[in-house]
C-alpha cells in the first residue's frame, strides 16, 4: 500500500514494480502505458483502446432452432429445471467474444542500471497525471563525463501521456541526467529491438509477429514496430490464438486481425533526454473491415511524434496538465483533518478512481474494459472484455456523482451500438422485437450468448442495465450546452429497444403465457441471476423465471421509458415491418409495469434472489444481483419501500455471513450497498478490506486468479466502484432529497468535499467536524431543493447575500433524519449551516 504520509493526491512507493499489477498507469483514453518504475531502465506495457483481435464477422453467429426458447419457457413453467438448463445450453452460441490486445512492451534505458541506489521513490501524481521515478547514486555507480567520480546526484524520469498531443512523453531532466549504458537484452521468445541515442537505448518487445525498423536522423533515434494482432482468440481449456496470413485488399483492409504501428523517438533536448511515443491501429468501426495498411498507420503515428518534437517538454507538460486538471479539479475530497490512516487511504482511493477514469475514458474513445485500457497479455483473463453483468456498469458508477459525466460518452456510444447490434440476437434467440445483449461484448459489438454455461451466458438483460446509465444521466442533468432534450433523444432509442425485448420476455407467472395472452402477474422468462445457481434435489441449476435482478431491471427500464418524451417509431425491415408507435408501446409498457410481479421477501425476512425461496449454490456468492434495487438502482429506500429496505439489509447480511466480497469489485459493491443502508461500520470495514487486502501496492483493484503466477489480476471496476461508494457515503440524492453525510465512517471525523453532483443537477460542497455537519453549499440545478440532514442538526439556510431563506419540512424522512425544502434560483448558491440541538 502507499505510505500514509504521502501527499493527498500522490501515491508514493519505495521500490519498483515486479509485476504488472503493481505498475503505475498513465493514459489519455486511447494510448495507455503501465510503468514499472525501474532505476535507470523504465519498462512500459503499451496499449491502444481499439486494438482487439478479430473482425466484424466475429460477432456473427448461427441462430439456434427457434423452437428451443419455446420449449425452454415450457420447461421452466413446468418446474423441470434439468430440462430448462439443458435447453438453455442449447440456446447458446458456439462463439466467444474477442480479446483486448497488448500493443508492445517498450524499454528505455535512460541511465545506468545501478547497484547502489539510495532514496528511491516512484510517484504517481494524480493531480498532474504524471508518473515519476527519483533515486540517488553514490560514486560507486556513476562518473562524470571525464571519467572522474562525481558527487552523489539525483537521477530520475517523468512520464505522462498527453491527450491534446496524442503522444507519450518521457523525460530525464538535464540537471538530473546521468550517462546511459546500453541494456543487456534478456532472452525472450518475443520480437525485440534495442536502439540507442548516444548511450541511451530504446527497444520494443512484441507479442505479435512484427517488423521492426530502426534509423537515426535529425539528431534523433527512431524505432518503428508494425504488425497484426490475432484474427481469432478463443479462451478456455482449448485456448486458441490464431494469426491470419492473408494480404490486405486494394483498400488495405482485411477480414480480421487488424494492423498496428508503434513509433518511438529518442532525442536530446535543452531540457534533457526525451522519449516520444505514438501509435495507431487499423480499427475503422465495429461493422467495418479493419485496416492492415501498416504504412499508412505508421505515417499517422510518426506525424504525431514529429509534431511533438517541434514543442518543448515544458509546453507539452503544461498543456497536458491543464487538460487533465480541467476534469480532475471538478471535485475534491480532503480527509486530512481526520488525522487517521484509514481516512487517508480512503481519500487516496477516491482520487485514484477519478484519475483512472480520466486516463482511460475520453469522448471519442472506447469505454473502459475490465482493465481500463491497460493489458499486457494476448490471452488476458476473461478476454479483458466488456462484462455487462456488473463490471462495465460499475466502471461508470462514479461518472455522474463525481463530476465526470462527459467521460461516460464512450459508454453511451457503446450502448447505442449494442441497441442496434442486438436486434438480430433478440429475434434469433428469443423470438422478440427490440434488442438483446448478453453478459459479454467486445469491440465488434458481440451480443449473442457466448459458449459455455447458462449460469453466466444465459442472461439477455444487459441492455436494460446499460440503459439505466442514460437514465441516470438525465436525472443528474445533461452537460452545459447539451440540454435535457438532447440527452432524452439519445436515451429514447436505447430504451425503446430494451423495452420491446423486455415485453417479449414477460410471461404470466401462473400460466406461462405471454403478456398479451394473459392477465396474471408477469415475470421474466427465461431468467437467471448472474453467474449464480440454486440447488434442487442435490443438483445446481441456473435458469428460472422472475429472478430478482431481472424483475428490477424490467421495472426500471419500463418506468424510464414511460418518463421519456415519445416519438413515432420508424420502419425497421429487419424485424418484419414497422415497429409500434411509442404511444402503443407505452400502453403495453404501462400494463406490464402494473402487472410486474414484485421481488419477494422470504420467510426469514430477506430479499429473495429467485422467484421463490431456493437454496443458493454459493451462499457467499460474489454477485449481489438481487440487491440491484438498493444499489445501483433507486427503487428500494427506507421512505418508499421500508419492507424491502429491511429485507435488503438482511439479504446482504446473509451474503456477508457466508464470505461474499472476496473480489475487489464485489467489495466495492458492498461499500455502495452499505452507504445506501446507512451502515457506517460496514462501510468502513468494506473499504479496509478493499484497500488492504484486495488492492495491489499501487492501489489497483484485484480479482483472485489462481492460475496466474501472481495469483491476482487487475480489474478496474473495483477502483471505480469504490470511488462511487465514497461519494455515496457523503452525499446521496436517489430518494427525492439531497442527503448530507448519510453514512459517515467513524474514522472520518473531520473533512470536506467539493463538487459532488446530485440528481436534479444540484452540486454540493460539504464540510464536517467531530462527525457532524458544519456547512454545506448547494448550487441549485432546478427551482427547488430538498435537503436531508440528521435530526440533531439545527439547519439554517442562507443565500449568497447572507439572507436567511425560508424552509419548510418535507415528509417522509428516514429514521433519524429530517427534510427541509426551499425554492431556489437556478445556479444560485445556498449555504446550509448547522448548530447542534
Amino acid at each position: 500500500m502507499s505510505s500514509n504520509d504521502a501527499p493527498r493526491h500522490r501515491i508514493e512507493l519505495g521500490e519498483p514494480s515486479a509485476t504488472f499489477i503493481d505498475s503505475f498507469l498513465v493514459g489519455n483514453g486511447t494510448l495507455g502505458a503501465a510503468l514499472r518504475g525501474g532505476a535507470g531502465t523504465e519498462v512500459m506495457d503499451l496499449n491502444l483502446d481499439t486494438l482487439w483481435s478479430g473482425g466484424p464477422d466475429s460477432a456473427v453467429v448461427d441462430p439456434p432452432d427457434p423452437a428451443t426458447v419455446v420449449r425452454l419457457r415450457q420447461a421452466i413453467a413446468a418446474g423441470d429445471h434439468a430440462e430448462a438448463d439443458r435447453l438453455a445450453r442449447a440456446n447458446l452460441s458456439d462463439r466467444w467474444v474477442q480479446a483486448y490486445q497488448p500493443l508492445a512492451r517498450l524499454t528505455w534505458a535512460y541511465g545506468p542500471t545501478p547497484e547502489h541506489v539510495t532514496g528511491y521513490r516512484r510517484t504517481l501524481d494524480l493531480r498532474r497525471a504524471t508518473a515519476s521515478v527519483r533515486y540517488r547514486l553514490d560514486d560507486r555507480d556513476h562518473t562524470g563525463g571525464d571519467g572522474e567520480h562525481t558527487d552523489d546526484a539525483e537521477a530520475g524520469l517523468d512520464v505522462f501521456v498527453s491527450a491534446p498531443a496524442a503522444v507519450l512523453v518521457a523525460t530525464t531532466p538535464a540537471e538530473r541526467g546521468v550517462s546511459a549504458a546500453e541494456p543487456t537484452p534478456d532472452p525472450t521468445d518475443t520480437q525485440r529491438s534495442a536502439l540507442g541515442v548516444g548511450r541511451s537505448a530504446v527497444g520494443f518487445e512484441l507479442h505479435h509477429p512484427a517488423s521492426i525498423t530502426e534509423d537515426e536522423r535529425d539528431g534523433a533515434r527512431w524505432v518503428v514496430a508494425t504488425g497484426r494482432v490475432p484474427a481469432l482468440v478463443t479462451p478456455g481449456p482449448g485456448e486458441v490464438v490464431r494469426y491470419a496470413d492473408d494480404a490486405p485488399d486494394a483498400a488495405g483492409t482485411v477480414a480480421a486481425g487488424m494492423g498496428f504501428a508503434a513509433v518511438a523517438c529518442v532525442e536530446q533536448t535543452a531540457e534533457g533526454a526525451r522519449l516520444l511515443v505514438a501509435a495507431e491501429c487499423g480499427f475503422r468501426g465495429p461493422d467495418q473491415r479493419p485496416s492492415a495498411d501498416v504504412g499508412s498507420l505508421t505515417a499517422l503515428a510518426r506525424a504525431r511524434v514529429e509534431a511533438a518534437r517541434g514543442r518543448t517538454t515544458a509546453d507539452l507538460r503544461a498543456e497536458h496538465e491543464s487538460d487533465h486538471r480541467s476534469y480532475y479539479d471538478r471535485a475534491d475530497l480532503d480527509l486530512s483533518a481526520s488525522d487517521d490512516p484509514a481516512a487517508a487511504a480512503a481519500e487516496r482511493y477516491f482520487h485514484l478512481g477519478r484519475y483512472l477514469m480520466i486516463a482511460g475514458s475520453r469522448p471519442g474513445t472506447q469505454p473502459l474494459n475490465l482493465q481500463g485500457i491497460w493489458n499486457a497479455d494476448p490471452l488476458p483473463p476473461w478476454s479483458c472484455d466488456w462484462t455487462t453483468n456488473i463490471n462495465l456498469p460499475m466502471a461508470y458508477w462514479p461518472a455522474e456523482p463525481t463530476g465526470l459525466a462527459d467521460l461516460a460518452e464512450p459508454l453511451f456510444d457503446l450502448v447505442a451500438d449494442l441497441a442496434d447490434a442486438g436486434r438480430r440476437t433478440a429475434r434469433d434467440f428469443y423470438g422478440t422485437r427490440g434488442s438483446a445483449v448478453h453478459h459479454n461484448t467486445d469491440l465488434w459489438r458481440f451480443t449473442a450468448p457466448v459458449a459455455g454455461e447458462p449460469k453466466w451466458s444465459s442472461w439477455p438483460s444487459a441492455l436494460p442495465w446499460l440503459a439505466a446509465h442514460l437514465g441516470d444521466h438525465l436525472d443528474y442533468g445533461a452537460e452545459p450546452g447539451a440540454g435535457p432534450d438532447a440527452a432524452a433523444r439519445a436515451a429514447l432509442p436505447v430504451h425503446r429497444a430494451a423495452v420491446e425485448h423486455t415485453l417479449g420476455m414477460l410471461v404470466d407467472s401462473t400460466t406461462g403465457l405471454g403478456q398479451q395472452d394473459s392477465a396474471g402477474p408477469l415475470v421474466v422468462s427465461p431468467s437467471s441471476s448472474p453467474e449464480h445457481t440454486f440447488v434442487r434435489d442435490g443438483h445446481e441449476y441456473a435458469v428460472d423465471a422472475g429472478c430478482a435482478m431481472d424483475q428490477e431491471l424490467a421495472a426500471e427500464v419500463l418506468g424510464r421509458f414511460l418518463a421519456l418524451p415519445a416519438e413515432d417509431g420508424a420502419p425497421d425491415d429487419t424485424e418484419g415491418g414497422a415497429p409500434p408507435s411509442d404511444e402503443a408501446l407505452a400502453a403495453r409498457a404501462r400494463d406490464a409495469l402494473e402487472r410486474l410481479r414484485p421481488v419477494q421477501v422470504g420467510p426469514g425476512g430477506d430479499l429473495l434472489e429467485y422467484e421463490t425461496e431456493r437454496t443458493p449454490g454459493e451462499p457467499g456468492h460474489r454477485h449481489l444481483s438481487h440487491l440491484y434495487g438498493l444499489y445501483p438502482g433507486a427503487r428500494i429506500t427506507e421512505t418508499r419501500t421500508p419492507e424491502h429496505f429491511a429485507a435488503a439489509r438482511e439479504a446482504l447480511r446473509l451474503r456477508l455471513e457466508h464470505g461474499s466480497g472476496y473480489t475487489g469489485w464485489s467489495q466495492a459493491w458492498i461499500l455502495c450497498l452499505a452507504a445506501r443502508l446507512r451502515d457506517p461500520a460496514l462501510a468502513e470495514r468494506s473499504l479496509a478490506i478493499l484497500i488492504e487486502d484486495l488492492s495491489s501496492a499501487s492501489l489497483l483493484d484485484l480479482h483472485p486468479a489462481e492460475w496466474l503466477p501472481e495469483g491476482w489480476v487487475f480489474q478496474i471496476d473495483g477502483n471505480l466502484g469504490a470511488t462511487a461508494g465514497v461519494a455515496e457515503l457523503l452525499v446521496q440524492s436517489h430518494d427525492g432529497a439531497v442527503s448530507l453525510l448519510p453514512t459517515l465512517p467513524p474514522s472520518w471525523s473531520a473533512g470536506h468535499a467539493r463538487g459532488l453532483r446530485c440528481r436534479g443537477g444540484h452540486v454540493v460542497d460539504v464540510a464536517w467536524r467531530d462527525g457532524r455537519l458544519t456547512e454545506a453549499t448547494v448550487t441549485a440545478g432546478g427551482p427547488r431543493v430538498v435537503v436531508d440532514v440528521t435530526l440533531s442538526t439545527s439547519a439554517v439556510v442562507r443565500d449568497e447575500a447572507g439572507e436567511t431563506v425560508a424552509t419548510i419540512p418535507v415528509r417522509p424522512a428516514a429514521s433519524g433524519r429530517v427534510r427541509l425544502a426551499w425554492d431556489t434560483a437556478v445556479g444560485g448558491r445556498y449555504i446550509v449551516t448547522s448548530g447542534q440541538v
